[in-house]
């Protein structure tokens, strides 16, 4: 074996991506000194999604003032990759880390990110990867919008920055500033589910909750977004309503559709595209990827699944090495993955778990190349 990828995401809250790929090149070093080992560290749309393709392809981090959550200002960046693409994390203004306990889904804006697109438009970005995950907001995208130049109007014609309990009023949408500001701009929205704007399996109904709204608030947050997508598609034309992933980041996703033309992707994609993964297989002998849980909702294109229909592609073997392996993981197999390791090594419970994970993996790798070393001779 000469060549060895690995191409993980994080294991939210225990391992993140770049510590990952430390650990697996220290013990691929170990057990097969002559291998050559790329590492690439990914993220999908959430958080970390800047530094991993920083990491990746090079380019520098962008720090700026925008408004937080609650409209306080708070220090936040962005990426800007070799070739002049801006990189924004949404959660890098408006995640849901940065509320604390003071989780209200009805109040929170993603203003800050939309001047985060701003400044990297005034900056002279030509194209910008918009990374949708880990919101604390349920606004559509319209604070974004508004810190853009988008204006919405309630029946009254009063001009407000609409936020998750208010978006039932809004009435009329002017969005002439915003499409002049981003005439040739080109954004690609990137997320890691395929759920649509509201309904049973909309963003406020699914995500909501662990943003801090109850039952009631839940229906009301989602009849808002009902109402949004009826005004957006009787002022601007455009339905928003089923698009895959719409429902990202609070239907942010939506509103980068409706708002900014932007293109939707699942996130895996766009990175993978970003590094120029396809050309770098063509020499690879195996890639070794991972993910914090691998389960029925990773087969609907996450980190592992989206690398795996790369590698099938070229005939290039890939082990997953995950937290924990959840129902219906089987079918990962079908769709490229040659074999599946869980670092859960031990029976205890996750508190204790993830104290060791980072052993825990090195543990596992270890396992899989001293056997890779084995029958490689």
């Amino acid at each position: 074996m000469k060549n060895v990828i690995v191409i993980p995401d994080s294991f939210k809250g225990t391992v993140s991506s770049a510590e990952f790929c430390d650990i697996a090149k220290r013990v691929i070093n170990r057990s097969m000194p002559q291998c050559e080992v790329s590492c690439l560290p990914v993220a999908d749309g959430g958080e970390g999604s800047v530094d991993a393709f920083l990491t990746a392809c090079g380019g520098e981090k962008r720090r700026l003032f925008v408004c937080g959550p609650y409209m306080e200002k708070t220090e936040s960046f962005y990426g800007v990759l070799p070739d002049g693409t801006a990189v924004i994390e949404m959660a890098a203004a408006a995640g849901l880390p940065m509320v604390g306990d003071n989780k209200h889904a009805e109040k929170t804006t993603t203003y800050g990110v939309g001047e985060l697109i701003l400044d990297a438009v005034n900056k002279g970005a030509k194209k910008i990867v918009l990374a949708l995950g880990g919101s604390a907001t349920n606004d559509g995208g319209c604070g974004a919008a508004a810190a853009m130049g988008v204006r919405f109007f309630d029946k009254d014609k009063n001009c407000f920055v609409p936020v998750g309990e208010t978006l039932k009023d809004v009435c009329h949408i002017d969005v002439s500033l915003a499409k002049q500001r981003l005439a040739d701009v080109e954004i690609t929205a990137m997320c890691d589910i395929d759920n649509p704007m509201y309904g049973p399996n909309g963003a406020a109904y699914v995500f909501a909750p662990q943003k801090g709204a109850d039952e009631a608030c839940v229906k009301m947050l989602d009849d808002g977004l009902k109402s949004l997508a009826e005004v957006i598609f009787s002022e601007l034309g455009i339905r928003v309503d089923d698009i895959p992933g719409a429902g990202a980041a609070g239907a942010f996703g939506a509103g980068a559709v409706a708002f900014f033309g932007a293109k939707m992707t699942m996130g895996i994609n766009a990175v993978l595209d970003a590094v120029d993964f396809d050309r770098r297989l063509e020499n690879a002998d195996l890639v070794i990827s991972g993910e914090g849980k691998l389960d029925s909702q990773s087969l609907r294109g996450k980190v592992v699944i989206g690398i795996a229909k790369r590698t099938k592609a070229k005939n290039v073997p890939l082990i997953a090495v995950v937290g924990d392996v959840g129902d219906s993981y089987e079918k990962a197999y079908d769709m490229g993955v040659s074999a599946i390791f869980s670092i859960n090594r031990v029976a205890v419970p996750f508190s204790e778990a993830r104290l060791r994970s980072k052993a825990d993996l090195e543990a596992s790798l270890e396992d899989i190349f001293r056997f890779a070393a084995v029958i490689s001779r």
